[in-house]
């Protein structure tokens, strides 16, 4: 049994993973930590929870009970949470924030999305979970940098539900501005297009073109769905061929013959592609579940490969479809 911690789990990343990890076959959830909710039941928060677990929060941080300590604090949090808590060396670490995705001196955690990083993934102590929006825009086009095709710019929209934006409430969030409701926000820089950039020119160092990245908010819970477009002169053939040779490993990657919808992959760890061509246009259709594979699923995926299970272990969820 891997036996874990969790830390800052009263969010929504924190529920979704508290959700997988109570019936995953090889996980122990041994503390659950929490200063503001010590010595109140997980299911006083997480009531989706009730009659899944009997785990109260505590703000006692025992080491010594766990092998891996997932992460689940607001950006800018986890540096000065392991500042003041170190870990221990034999505990590993899987981070849900931002801060330490990218690059940078001193910096040893190893960018975790399986399908670029697996053999990395699989050697790592500490690892860094990718956005939600990064994880759905890479895997729409990282094949077309591992082929070195990306000489134009590439465009993308992408909408997300509004669990994407936390559980503290904010003027965007809240019921009566969200529903029936769209918004454009942070166009042209999201804090997620660094991780993007970054992982696109491990396969194509030779990628000058920019990203132009638009992201609405939607009036939905859960999900996020990419529209991406490039200029390309390879057929469609050609590119399906290299999708399906890129991720004919990687089990949450599924290429689809049909346009895809949200429901299809709400609740679950995969990602569905579709690929089109209009003329010298490619376009990609990419969606996933942000809390999912965008988030918590993800970090149990990467749990799984750090401690040599089969990747797909307690993350085989059906959709809700309808």
């Amino acid at each position: 049994m891997i036996n874990v911690g969790v830390v800052g789990s009263a969010g929504y990343t924190g529920g979704e993973l508290l959700r997988i990890l109570t019936t995953h076959p090889e996980a122990e959830i041994k503390f659950v930590h929490s200063n503001s909710n010590a010595g109140n039941p997980v299911t006083q928060v997480h009531d989706d929870l009730y009659g899944l677990t009997e785990l109260v929060f505590t703000d006692k941080l025992d080491y010594t009970s766990i092998d891996v300590l997932i992460m689940c604090v607001g950006h800018g949090d986890a540096k000065t949470f392991l500042a003041e808590n170190p870990v221990p060396e034999n505990v590993k670490i899987i981070d849900l924030s931002h801060d330490h995705r990218l690059v940078a001196p001193g910096n040893d955690f190893v960018y975790g999305l399986p399908e670029l990083q697996k053999p990395k993934i699989l050697k790592a102590n500490k690892i860094a979970n990718p956005g939600c929006f990064a994880t759905c825009i890479q895997l729409g086009i990282l094949p077309l940098a591992q082929e070195g095709y990306v000489h134009d710019e590439i465009h993308v929209t992408a909408i997300t539900g509004s669990t994407g934006a936390g559980v503290k409430p904010s003027s965007t969030s809240h019921f009566s501005w969200r529903n029936n409701n769209m918004s454009v926000y942070k166009a042209f820089g999201h804090q997620h297009l660094g991780e993007i950039t970054q992982s696109m020119m491990m396969l194509q160092d030779d990628m000058t073109a920019p990203i132009n990245f638009v992201p609405f908010r939607g009036d939905f819970t859960r999900g996020i769905i990419a529209s991406i477009y490039m200029n390309t002169d390879k057929s469609l053939e050609e590119i399906k061929e290299d999708y399906s040779f890129f991720y004919e490993s990687d089990p949450f990657v599924h290429i689809v013959d049909t346009n895809p919808n949200l429901k299809q992959v709400v609740n679950t760890n995969n990602c569905l592609l579709y690929l089109q061509k209009y003329e010298d246009k490619l376009h990609i259709i990419s969606v996933i579940d942000n809390l999912t594979k965008g988030a918590s699923g993800q970090a149990v995926q990467n749990m799984n490969l750090m401690f040599g299970l089969e990747e797909t272990t307690g993350l085989k969820l059906k959709p809700v479809g309808f």
